[in-house]
């Protein structure tokens, strides 16, 4: 009698849960994890793709110095600020990630815009697979940090809803911060490498005035 009292105790139990949402804030905090793990895979991959890019680069473009190493500081700067699965709670640990993100890509930005100002290095076949590679990537950041920003907001939303807040109150489990509205904005549009296109043409130098004429001449 005591077994099948503490069996229907368990079962009773388990159906309390579920029926108040405990294993879909279980099941989706899990889904906000694995989101973010593919975001920092896509970030990892678009770090890795930097150095050949830089040293591409470089071999043609020697003399733009200053935005090779801001490129390269950047890059140091965003590979050293971490932030785990289980450290996304944190809103300032998410926000000064997304700001040395945002220095990176900042700073590949200009590296972009002064390569084409390089022919020759805009027809290098390696140059132009790190084109593709990284257009490719930045594509793939863009979606797994909107299926992030989707995970965070059902989750959000769960979390805030009667009666399943109740159980989220209980159980320690709190909103989670997520990506900005303006950097939402911002990624709906991922930025468009392309050196196909041939460089503006230098514009003409201005002709100097005529000599004004001597007086009595």
């Amino acid at each position: 009698m005591k077994r099948l009292l503490v069996v229907l105790t368990l079962l009773a139990a388990t159906l309390g849960l579920s029926g108040c949402g405990y294993n879909t804030i279980q099941s989706q905090d899990e889904q906000i994890k694995a989101a973010w793990s593919e975001v920092l895979n896509q970030y990892q991959r678009r770090a890795d793709l930097i150095p050949n890019l830089v040293s591409t680069v470089q071999g043609y473009a020697s003399q733009e110095k200053d935005v090779l190493v801001g490129v390269t500081e950047a890059r140091a700067k965003a590979t050293s600020v971490t932030l785990p699965p289980e450290a996304i709670n944190d809103p300032a640990a998410l926000q000064k990630f997304q700001q040395a993100q945002a220095q990176l890509s900042g700073a590949l930005g200009r590296l972009l815009v002064v390569s084409e100002n390089y022919p020759q290095l805009k027809s290098d076949q390696n140059f132009r697979d790190l084109q593709a590679q990284l257009e490719g990537t930045e594509n793939r950041i863009t979606t797994a940090r909107n299926r992030f920003i989707g995970a965070v907001r059902e989750y959000n939303t769960l979390a805030r809803q009667f009666p399943t807040n109740l159980t989220a109150m209980i159980f320690g489990y709190k909103e989670k911060p997520s990506f900005t509205v303006e950097d939402e904005k911002a990624i709906a549009k991922p930025p468009k490498v392309d050196f196909s296109k041939p460089a503006p043409a230098a514009p003409a130098p201005t002709p100097a005035p005529a000599p004004t004429p001597a007086p009595g001449k």
